[in-house]
């Protein structure tokens, strides 16, 4: 005896579909179309295709397929109860059905069910031919054919008028639905995937006989496969054609795009003989093809609009009801491609992250209570990114409590390579500056006010609103809205990723790296003097261990960031041994102990000067032009003068709160690029005339002033005809002065 199966996922039974037929009758009609329907939906079945002589016994293997298969259909025919093959195979159905569950559906063709369940008509006088059985087998059989006859199926004749073809589709749909708590039922491993599936109903709208694109993204190894499979499972069954394309970014890369296309149509034709010569020919024959059913297709991991383009041009290639969902790091990628709904994936929660830590390590979603500790660590560890937490669990699964001791303080200094194998894709495909961008923002600026970042970037030469902005499109950083403004995030992992990524060439040797951090590494390559051209940026504490001057052999030092610090006040600081490189063009030293700049700074590519809450009572010993400065912070200082005349290209002056600001000098011409001055708290400030000569100042903050001079006409706007804020809460300005506002 052979038999022919149709297999496509791994089931908790061996078949799907255990189908019961009499050859005779509807091998090659009904029988051979239903076994059509059901093997393209991807159901696995069962259908003895070559009986045994007649009057051969059912043998053992024919017996264990009916106990591994999940349904049975019962096609119930003339010649059926003639043969007692047929009878047998019902009687273990039959008792399949009754002992574990399994679900029986009768079709009845060209015979009607009270013919079955009585033995009348066309099946009694088939059922007659065993007259000469032995009694006790016979009225086994007769009451297994009541039963089935019972249950809820379908009579062929009266179902749909009797088109064949529509009866097929009725059962082929309820199979699927039936299979759907196998099939589709979310694997318990993917812990929170349920609630996921519903945020994103509103987007699908399955009811809907639109056609729509649907784009999941997110950073990698957060769980966006996870969460399209999710979906694609659970709701396949409701279209005609389906097809999941996992890993279009690799693969297109390594096989072109020609081969996904002969994926789609092959998936959603189920035939495997549609070929295709180029792209621009499958891209024709998806259009005119796909528009023929209503079908569900996932593209997963799409890194370029042109794979978008190829693969689903356009909505109209699509019949009304088809749903394209689409995963992906790049959100431009998204937007090129007039992608409607775009929805973020959530990282998990702690408790999600525990039980599913748990489900890894444990094989169960509770934490054994040796290990709680540990895997508390673990999970903070993982910042809620499901890869991380099943690599985590996998990895640790059977060891015990001292080797995840181990593991847990090797990560303290070496990353998780699958994890950074993963995300390091989305940084190896930005552009160069970018590359640099998402560095600093690793190493640095985490957690800074965005515009802050900005000018930091600015400042070192970068397009920075355009590279953070590419950045977020990319799922590598996020920008999240507090009550002062907006702020830079970045995952832990990517964080830890791009720190990888400039320590790893030169892990052991810490002046050769671009950017320094820790603050041990920097105290010894400065106390060593073993600074190099290598470094950009660095970002420090000042300690006693501190040596500043030896700054003059990092050459191309870029940035240089000094945190504040609780002790920092007493640290002393040796003024003539500062030492600050040219090369700067972004410093920022909030409480700088000293009352001016070193003289050794030339100060000649300074571009942002941020030295809030310092000593600092005046720039420069005698003064010096700094004609690349844009931006000057100096608010809450002891400055009392400054002769703006030296920074001819400033657009930011920040100085509030400097209590002690007598003058300011402005030169004629000078400060032509100045948008923003803020002089708020000034008081000791008698006069601000000079404002007239501002004549690109956007925003102007001067409350609480007590000035005795102010120019009544600059703000008819005769003069500054580009203010657009101008702040005066709280000074003594007549009301005359405001009064051609």
């Amino acid at each position: 005896m052979t038999s022919s199966t149709s297999c496509h996922h791994k089931k908790k039974y061996q078949y799907d579909v255990f189908l019961s037929f009499s050859g005779e009758d509807t091998r090659k009609t009904f029988v051979d179309h239903l076994y059509a329907a059901l093997d393209q939906q991807g159901i696995c079945i069962f259908k003895d295709d070559e009986r045994l002589e007649k009057g051969k016994p059912i043998n053992d293997d024919l017996l264990q397929s009916i106990e591994d298969s999940r349904i049975y259909i019962i096609v119930f025919s003339k010649r059926y109860a003639s043969s007692s093959w047929c009878l047998n195979e019902l009687l273990k159905i039959m008792e399949c059905h009754k002992r574990d569950g399994h679900t029986s559906f009768p079709v009845f063709y060209d015979v009607d069910p009270s013919e079955v369940r009585k033995q009348s008509g066309s099946v009694g006088e088939a059922f007659a031919t065993h007259k000469n059985k032995n009694e006790s087998e016979v009225g086994k059989w007769r009451e297994a054919l009541q039963e089935a006859a019972n249950l809820s199926g379908w009579d062929v004749r009266k179902t749909a008028d009797g088109h064949e073809a529509k009866v097929i589709k009725l059962i082929v749909q309820q199979v699927s639905l039936e299979l759907r708590p196998i099939d589709n039922i979310i694997d318990e491993n993917l812990i929170g995937m349920e609630q996921r599936m519903q945020d994103l109903d509103s987007c699908l709208q399955i009811g809907l006989d639109d056609v729509r694109m649907i784009g999941i993204k997110g950073m990698g190894g957060g769980g966006k496969t996870t969460l399209a499979r999710a979906i694609f499972d659970k709701i396949s069954n409701n279209f005609e054609g389906k097809s999941f394309v996992e890993n279009v970014r690799e693969r297109a890369s390594q096989s072109g795009l020609k081969k996904l296309q002969k994926q789609v149509l092959r998936d959603v034709f189920k035939d495997n003989s549609i070929t295709i010569h180029g792209v621009l020919e499958g891209k024709n024959l998806m259009k005119k093809k796909l528009y023929g059913k209503k079908i569900i297709v996932v593209l997963d991991d799409v890194d370029h609009k042109d794979q978008l383009e190829m693969l689903a041009g356009d909505l109209a290639w699509f019949k009304p009801g088809s749903r394209i969902i689409i995963t992906t790091r790049d959100e431009q990628v998204l937007k090129a491609h007039r992608v409607k709904w775009i929805c973020d994936v959530n990282l998990l929660s702690k408790e999600e992250a525990i039980f599913l830590f748990s489900r890894h390590a444990f094989g169960k979603g509770i934490l054994a209570q040796e290990y709680e500790r540990y895997s508390h660590k673990f999970v903070s560890y993982a910042a809620g990114l499901p890869l991380t937490i099943k690599v985590l669990g996998s990895n640790l699964c059977g060891k015990d409590v001292s080797e995840w001791r181990d593991a847990l303080e090797r990560l303290k200094t070496i990353p998780l390579k699958e994890t950074l194998k993963i995300l390091e894709l989305s940084y190896e495909n930005l552009e160069d500056d970018h590359k640099e961008i998402f560095l600093d923002v690793a190493c640095f600026l985490r957690g800074w006010e965005k515009y802050d970042a900005i000018r930091m970037l600015e400042s070192c030469g970068f397009y920075a609103k355009n590279g953070l902005r590419v950045l977020e499109q990319k799922s590598l950083i996020t920008t999240l809205e507090h009550s002062y403004g907006p702020y830079i995030q970045m995952h832990d992992h990517l964080v830890e990723m791009g720190k990888n990524i400039v320590r790893r060439e030169h892990a052991d040797e810490p002046n050769r790296h671009s950017r320094l951090w820790v603050q041990e590494e920097i105290e010894r390559v400065l106390a060593s003097d073993l600074g190099t051209k290598a470094t950009r940026c660095i970002k420090l504490k000042i300690t006693p261990d501190i040596v500043l001057e030896h700054l003059g052999n990092v050459k191309k030092l870029r940035c240089l960031i000094v945190k504040y610090w609780d002790d920092a006040n007493r640290v002393k600081i040796d003024e003539a041994r500062q030492y600050f490189p040219n090369s700067l063009q972004y410093l920022r030293w909030r409480h700088y102990p000293h009352w001016c700049l070193p003289k050794t700074f030339e100060a000649d590519n300074l571009v942002a000067l941020e030295m809030s809450h310092s000593k600092i009572k005046q720039l420069w010993e005698g003064g010096k032009v700094m004609k690349k400065l844009k931006f000057l912070f100096l608010d809450s200082t002891k400055l009392r003068s400054l002769d703006l005349g030296l920074t001819p290209n400033l657009e930011r002056l920040h100085l509030e709160c400097c209590f002690d600001l007598v003058k300011l000098y402005v030169h004629g011409g000078c400060l032509k690029s100045l948008v923003y001055l803020n002089l708020s708290g000034c008081r000791s400030l008698k006069s601000c005339l000079f404002i007239e000569q501002l004549q690109s100042l956007e925003v102007l903050h001067i409350g609480t002033l007590n000035l005795r001079e102010f120019p009544d006409y600059t703000l008819t706007g005769h003069t500054i005809n580009s203010l657009l804020e101008l702040h005066l809460s709280g000074s003594d300005i007549k009301k005359s002065s405001r009064k051609h506002l």
